[in-house]
């Protein structure tokens, strides 16, 4: 292969396409830049290869990418990354790539990622991630939708979900597998190794028409969203869009040429990590460390922490459940210790929170023994944790408690929160060292603007954003596309924050989350959450519903240990164990707590809601109803996105639809219906102290077929075993059998056996027949 310095100016010149719109739905169109008359966001637009030439050219012997073989770091530099893209890009061509089709990636974090992104806009094509969480079926809509010719695998496991769905993949040409050997060989079926010496025949010269034939405001890369009201949309990203957001985030956050060092191990289908990873590392000559595939596995306390203390970064960036697992972690590892031990650190993080809002507050004053608990806690938290040379540490993609940002604060460890979005090529606003505010997601990137869309009296409206860094558009919607940038190019986030006096902007809530009551008040559900998680710190989801209804009700699911494949299991997590003993009960399960009952149960979480009422600004903001459900939130489960943010309409659209089966006797699908009974008013607690009332309510419970298949075998058994003698009294007098047709009454008597509940019901047809068909 001929020396870099052969290849170096191919693209000396800053070039444009014509265009007449700032956005576009169409991939091979090219869209008018947002482009500033002077100062930030003026700068000359180039392309991912200028941007990669530069660093290259300046940075070429420095380190670039990271992985470990067999327990040891192997390196590229940034010349060696480069030609090896330059490999991937000729080969990506033998293979028939079309211009502007895509290359969809699915796979876990790794330097073939990063070369086969690369290669693909090298080589003209569309670059797709696509997460590895995804089904065959979700699969095979991206890889549909952006015509990938190609698609590069990590192993089997994620090669058998696009054999499944390859012959409905008309531009599909050829399948890259980058890990492991091939258990099948396959036609148009390729190893990596294979893959780079495909191109051997293609010219130089070739490649370099195809990157001179680039300009800087053609989509160049797809980023899927979620699809938590749909199908993902494909937001169209240009070659500006990236180089300049690499540039002017790095830029603010002061980053040095050649000195940051940070591992990735977040999903790069995901704009966050893929323009921190990827783009802002190589802008600036960074050193990208990749962690081991288990990191956000159950075991990622040991996988990551233990990266993190091999790399030590100078920055980390981690979703919020990343920090809540680091600090649950923590928790129990501090409940281990001395009682000595324990009280030197519960004294020292006092003087760390404090230490922490005085240098947020721009305060010089130090508190008297920071010194002392630096030398004593801090520095060794900080080593444990990797963390030891990170300058800033980042939180982002989701929103965070500010229980978790008070904790890592009393480690002094502040963490710094973003806010973006795919359609703004990640960050929007950013806060820094020397500006930030608790709960704030900081402020503009020089060259971006922000307007609050219709405000209301207390300043809030919807968040809009303007930018070099807004997208093209999304692929083929060109009704989403409008609804999403309005005729002046404002991008519109569907988010709802203020400013505060200092322009900090803080957000607020999202306009389609927003709960309308029945009432007609308007109620933002995160940060009630959130105040929930707060006080109640066993909680590790909780989803408000409410809308269209009288009255507020919360899903709840506890903390709960995860398997290895990252799925969470009946197993209470240690502080969740430590939580329920110190208040009398011993309980290992989420099986145990929402089986039995018991008083000391309803007792703490009804105290810890009640907190968070007293605290609401009206009556409509009070959760009235509440309830714990089997199973944590998952990304398998459907239930939270790849950065573990809640997808609403989803979990609204999973539980409604195991309900709406006619009869469905397992206890989750039944518990669930009867949450939505008692949210939508219909007065199906156990709180009956009035007898006329609970006897007119059991009575029409059990006289109506409809309830009666409604409600769940252990609100059944509930509601016998508390109100025995009314329900006695009242089976008596109707019919005298069960409802032939309900399996409820069946499951019932099935269930009660041995538990004390029906033994006493009358000798009565009823019962002989109830026991014939139990049996």
């Amino acid at each position: 292969m001929p020396s870099f310095t052969a290849v170096e100016n191919v693209q000396p010149q800053v070039a444009l396409a014509p265009a007449e719109q700032l956005w576009s739905t169409s991939r091979d169109c090219a869209v008018k830049l947002r482009v500033s008359k002077s100062g930030p966001g003026s700068e000359a637009p180039m392309t991912i290869y200028q941007m990669f030439q530069e660093t290259v050219r300046n940075y070429g012997g420095r380190p670039a990418l990271a992985a470990k073989k067999d327990g040891n770091w192997e390196m590229l530099t940034y010349r060696e990354y480069y030609r090896q893209c330059r490999a991937a890009a000729k080969s990506f061509l033998k293979l028939g790539l079309e211009r502007y089709h895509g290359v969809g990636i699915l796979g876990f974090n790794s330097p073939e990622w990063f070369i086969a992104d690369i290669g693909c806009i090298l080589a003209g094509g569309l670059a797709v991630g696509i997460y590895v969480t995804n089904s065959p079926e979700a699969c095979q809509y991206v890889a549909n939708n952006c015509e990938a010719n190609v698609l590069v695998v990590e192993n089997h496991k994620q090669l058998i979900k696009i054999l499944k769905v390859k012959d409905q993949l008309p531009h599909l040409k050829a399948i890259v597998q980058y890990k492991d050997e091939l258990e099948e060989k396959l036609p148009n079926l390729y190893t990596w190794n294979e893959f780079l010496k495909l191109g051997v025949d293609v010219t130089e010269e070739a490649l370099n028409n195809v990157i001179k034939s680039q300009v800087a405001n053609e989509c160049c890369s797809l980023i899927y969203t979620s699809g938590t009201t749909g199908h993902p949309k494909g937001v169209m990203l240009s070659h500006d869009n990236i180089t300049w957001i690499a540039n002017a985030a790095g830029t603010i956050s002061e980053l040095k040429q050649g000195e940051q060092v940070l591992v990735s191990y977040l999903p790069l289908s995901h704009v966050a990590a893929q323009v921190n990873d990827m783009w802002i590392c190589m802008r600036f000559a960074g050193i990208t460390y990749f962690a081991e595939p288990d990191a956000l596995k159950a075991s990622f306390m040991g996988s990551l922490v233990n990266t993190l203390r091999d790399v030590r970064p100078t920055t980390f960036l981690g979703v919020p459940r990343v920090w809540e697992k680091m600090q649950e972690k923590m928790k129990a590892m501090g409940a281990k210790a001395s009682m000595v031990r324990r009280k030197v650190a519960t004294w020292a993080k006092s003087i760390g929170l404090q230490a922490s809002y005085n240098a947020m507050n721009g305060s010089d004053l130090v508190p008297w023994g920071y010194m002392l608990a630096n030398n004593l806690v801090f520095k060794k938290v900080r080593v444990a944790l990797g963390l030891d040379r990170c300058k800033a540490c980042y939180t982002g993609a989701a929103p965070i408690t500010k229980d978790t940002l008070e904790y890592f604060m009393s480690f002094n460890i502040p963490l710094y929160e973003l806010y973006g979005m795919s359609e703004s090529t990640g960050p929007h606003t950013v806060s820094l060292p020397s500006a930030n505010r608790i709960m704030s997601c900081g402020k503009e990137i020089y060259g971006c603007c922000t307007k609050l869309d219709k405000p209301d009296e207390d300043g809030t409206g919807e968040i809009c954003f303007f930018g070099r860094h807004v997208f093209m558009g999304y692929l083929g919607m060109l009704e989403q596309t409008k609804s999403a940038v309005d005729q002046e190019g404002w991008l519109h986030s569907g988010d709802l924050g203020k400013h505060d006096k200092d322009g900090f902007l803080f957000i607020t809530g999202r306009i389609k989350e927003l709960i309308i009551t029945a009432g007609g008040e308007n109620i933002p559900p995160v940060p009630i959450e959130d105040a929930m998680k707060e006080e109640l710190p066993i909680i590790s989801n909780a989803m408000l519903v409410g809308d269209k209804r009288k009255f507020l009700s919360v899903l709840l699911t506890l903390k709960c240990n995860i398997d290895d494949s990252g799925e969470p299991t009946d197993e209470l997590a240690p502080t969740t164990v430590d939580f329920w003993r110190q208040r009398g009960l011993t309980v290992a399960r989420i099986s145990d707590l929402t089986t039995k009952r018991h008083p000391a149960i309803f007792k703490a979480i009804q105290e810890g809601i009640d907190r968070v009422n007293i605290r609401a600004t009206s009556n409509a903001q009070k959760v009235q109803k509440w309830m714990i459900l089997e199973r944590d939130f998952s990304i398998s489960g459907g239930e939270l996105g790849p950065t573990m943010k809640l997808k609403r309409p989803i979990v609204h659209k999973i539980l409604r639809g195991q309900v709406s089966r006619p009869i469905s006797l397992t206890l989750s699908t039944l518990m669930i219906w009867n949450f939505w009974v008692m949210s939508a008013g219909l007065d199906g607690s156990l709180d009956l102290p009035e007898t006329k009332r609970r006897n007119n309510t059991l009575s029409s419970l059990v006289n109506s077929s409809r309830l009666c298949h409604s409600q769940p075998i252990s609100w059944w058994l509930s509601v016998m075993s508390r109100y025995r003698t009314t329900f006695l009294s009242i089976s008596t007098e109707t019919s005298g059998r069960p409802h032939t047709s309900c399996s409820s009454c069946l499951a019932v008597r099935r269930e009660s056996r041995g538990t004390g509940i029906m033994e006493d019901m009358p000798s009565r047809t009823a019962t002989t027949w109830a026991d014939k068909q139990a049996n």
